[in-house]
């Protein structure tokens, strides 16, 4: 069986969080509550690592926190919407569209493989206002799978 990469579950489409560690933490929790991730502080420390080598802002208001971790049980892609914009470093500025790859340790190129689906995707200013504009979680997740499915 294999395990979808986002689901409802995993779709947050109005963050709470103001600044990035909240955000993040908070779309972790739901990561652990779906079972994706056994050990949220592990998680969040490999996710930090991975952030103090290079910011995961992108331009066009998009954060992709990322990393593998020994945590992770499955190759995972949540997302948030944030009304405020979360700080992520990008040179334009906060990010509203946050996704936030989660990948197993020794998980091979598959997350390597979502992120790269994604970025081409988020070059896409329709693919941007889909997300901007979803209302439901389960059609986003669908819409997603759909766009960045390995």
């Amino acid at each position: 069986m294999t395990t979808e990469l986002i689901t409802p579950e995993l779709v947050d489409l109005d963050l709470a969080g103001t600044d990035r560690a909240t955000v993040v933490r908070g779309l972790a929790e739901r990561l652990a509550a779906a079972g994706r991730v056994t050990d949220v502080e592990q998680f969040l420390a490999d996710i930090e690592a991975r952030e103090q080598q290079m910011p995961t802002g992108l331009e066009g208001g998009i954060g992709i926190p990322h990393c593998r971790s020994t945590a992770v049980t499955a190759p995972t892609l949540a997302f948030g919407r944030s009304a405020t914009g979360i700080d992520f470093g990008a040179e334009d500025g906060p990010a509203d569209l946050i996704f936030l790859i989660a990948a197993p340790e020794g998980g091979g190129s598959d997350h390597m493989k979502v992120l790269a689906a994604l970025a081409r995707r988020l070059v896409r200013a329709e693919f941007k206002q889909d997300l901007r504009d979803a209302t439901d979680p389960a059609q986003l997740a669908e819409y997603v799978r759909g766009e960045v499915a390995p």
